[in-house]
């Protein structure tokens, strides 16, 4: 199947945000989402969409999501849908959302699949992961370029 002919062209993941302000302001100014579009009416109706890279769509089963979260933090805490967002530096990133109000389920762990994973409570009421690939990471430290070839 080529690009052209998928059905799917984007994944949008719509979150009702009951402190509408409050999760704009979290998502793009300090996780640093672009906006792509963003309309308020007269009658309080208000949408912002965000650019946040790449989507995938992630589906587990209860026994996968179950090992997930004691990998990540120990004891089994996820709801039925949670947001992961992939950055360079998951430490940095994630002191970052802390200071900005979002609440520290548990601190980056390192993964048996070779990721640095943190888990936090964000606003909108979305418990979110933020993940660091290391292999991806670490490919970039060694080259004097800092780039990372793929095969």
């Amino acid at each position: 199947m080529t690009a052209s002919s998928r059905g799917v062209l984007q994944m949008r993941l719509v979150v009702e945000a009951g402190d509408y302000e409050e999760a704009v302001r979290f998502y793009r100014d300090v996780l640093g989402a672009a906006q792509e579009l963003q309309l308020h009416q007269d009658g309080g109706e208000r949408v912002t969409i965000l650019d946040v890279g790449r989507a995938t769509l992630e589906i587990s089963s209860p026994e996968q999501v179950d090992m997930i979260d004691r990998v990540e933090v120990g004891r089994r805490i996820s709801p039925r849908l949670r947001v992961a967002f992939e950055v360079a530096d998951a430490q940095q990133v994630t002191d970052h959302l802390s200071r900005a109000g979002a609440e520290l389920l548990a601190p980056p762990t390192r993964t048996p699949w070779e990721s640095l994973n943190s888990r936090l409570d964000a606003p909108a009421g979305l418990q979110i992961t933020v993940f660091q690939e290391l292999a991806r990471s670490e490919a970039s430290e060694d080259r004097p370029d800092g780039q990372t070839v793929r095969s």
